[in-house]
């Protein structure tokens, strides 16, 4: 994708504070960051959402992932979130999959938080059937 700005940091043209790459997967510091240290992990081959990347990329930037979540605990002392936003309304930014891996600091400012709903009558069910079909 000429316009995306991952895609460009993959093949070189803009530059990254790369801190892990392998053949799939490149992952470099969020340049606006929730927490000094947060990362992103974004897989080489453009997909814009989970529902769109193939499975092979998937266990890659997880793979990836985790290596970086264990080098930043170690390298900063800190707990981490694992973050993906898929969509516009969920947050998502810059359309090409990629994970984020934010570390926690105690004290930090940082809230991940949603309200509690409750399902009322038969909308647990309806809602587990209605996902169910999908699968």
């Amino acid at each position: 994708m000429e316009n995306c700005i991952f895609c460009k940091i993959v093949d070189g043209k803009i530059p990254a504070a790369k801190v892990y790459e392998d053949e799939k997967v490149i992952s470099f510091l969020d340049i606006m960051p929730a927490n000094k240290g947060h990362c992103l992990i974004v897989p080489k081959k453009h997909s814009e959402t989970l529902a769109e990347i193939s499975d092979e990329d998937l266990a890659a930037i997880i793979k990836a992932a985790k290596k970086v979540a264990k080098a930043l605990s170690l390298s900063l002392g800190a707990a981490f979130n694992i973050v993906m936003n898929n969509g516009k309304e969920a947050g998502q930014v810059v359309n090409h999959s990629h994970i984020h891996v934010i570390p926690r600091f105690h004290k930090d400012r940082l809230r991940i938080k949603w309200s509690h709903l409750k399902y009322e009558n038969d909308e647990l069910k309806e809602y587990a059937d209605k996902i169910r079909k999908f699968i």
